[in-house]
């Protein structure tokens, strides 16, 4: 396949999260994202050469579970169009929007994924671009039912989080990769979705920024529930940012993985596209797929009415959400200051450094 013309892209992603072992396929476990999407490459025949050979970069590293509407991904595909420089040009010309004469990537591509993974456009991009580093923000979205959640109390915390701190309290640590857990966060948001259940309002976290740590949102979502219950106070978030006065993290569940969404990543100069026939395709596929989840939901909504009275104390503990506190809860929880804390990052790394002389 040397012969063959080839361009330098970025395709953009969606997938739903839940059956996956992640995004990347670096790991043992089997399906990932990255693997289905390869796979698909494969069976088209759009890859030339192996992953050195395409230059294949990703923008997130999306974990087990974690879903998104905004990834992006680059690397070297076939091409029809001949005389394509570095630049992505073509006879000193820009491609145009409609990429006339191309092959339709997002059509042939969605045609043999699994309905849980879609590409929804596609870009011509420059020889030196990078998913990962040429990534100028990236921004996630949490959905939460808010139930009897103290909205403005998280929104006050969440707050504090913009700008540039060291989140190495609000993250899992790798100590023996990561050595700087400064990061910037430019914008912390609350919102109401449309969708209601049982009375109950859906909501949405979304926080930007320009990078995240590993687990970071989750963490961060974490604390800003137990704020939410009034299990903690809001200043919570500035002792646990000040790095020298809380040297350790506090030992706490993350928040669940299948809420999280990364909604966008952020590149300059970029217009990702579809040929019409593949958006036609795409908007269909969507709207079934919606509705499949909606029919899934009704059985279960069914299952529920359908279900043995319960006595009226029962029935009030049953309704319950697992983010809500109760009296119980709330008299035994253990304040986040007070718990047992993991390692600091100078205790990690001095635990490395001995293990060294053993390696060798």
């Amino acid at each position: 396949m040397n012969h063959l013309q080839k361009r330098f892209v970025a395709l953009k992603l969606m997938y739903f999260g839940q059956r996956f072992y992640g995004f990347s396929s670096e790991g043992q476990m089997d399906p990932t994202i990255e693997s289905e999407i390869f796979k698909a490459l494969e069976r088209t025949r759009l890859l030339i050469g192996d992953k050195k050979d395409i230059k294949y970069s990703r923008c997130g590293r999306t974990d087990k579970g974690v879903s998104a509407v905004g990834q992006v991904i680059a690397l070297f595909l076939r091409s029809k169009l001949k005389d394509v420089d570095a630049n992505n040009k073509i006879s000193g010309e820009i491609v145009s929007e409609e990429h006339n004469g191309e092959i339709d990537y997002v059509g042939v591509l969605n045609r043999v994924l699994p309905n849980d993974i879609r590409i929804v456009g596609w870009s011509p991009v420059p020889n030196d671009f990078s998913a990962r580093f040429s990534c100028l923000s990236r921004e996630y979205k949490y959905f939460f039912w808010v139930d009897k959640l103290n909205l403005l109390a998280m929104e006050s915390a969440g707050k504090k989080f913009i700008g540039e701190h060291d989140f190495r309290n609000f993250c899992k640590m790798d100590a023996l990769n990561v050595h700087n857990y400064r990061r910037h966060i430019t914008s912390f948001e609350i919102s109401p979705c449309e969708m209601r259940s049982e009375g109950n309002q859906l909501g949405a976290i979304k926080i930007k920024g320009s990078a995240f740590l590993w687990h970071q949102v989750r963490c961060m979502v974490a604390v800003l529930f137990l704020i939410g219950q009034g299990l903690e106070s809001p200043d919570v978030i500035d002792v646990l940012l000040d790095i020298d006065r809380t040297t350790r993290k506090p030992q706490y569940p993350m928040a669940p993985e299948i809420p999280l969404v990364l909604h966008s990543c952020e590149f300059g100069g970029l217009k990702f596209t579809c040929s019409a026939d593949a958006g036609r395709a795409l908007r269909t596929h969507f709207k079934n797929e919606c509705q499949l989840y909606q029919l899934q939901a009704a059985i279960f909504h069914d299952a529920l009415l359908s279900c043995l009275p319960l006595s009226k104390s029962a029935e009030d503990n049953s309704d319950k959400s697992p983010w809500n506190e109760t009296d119980k809860k709330r008299a035994s929880h253990v304040l986040l200051m007070s718990r047992p804390t993991e390692p600091s990052y100078k205790e990690r790394q001095a635990k490395l450094e001995n293990m060294k002389p053993r390696a060798r």
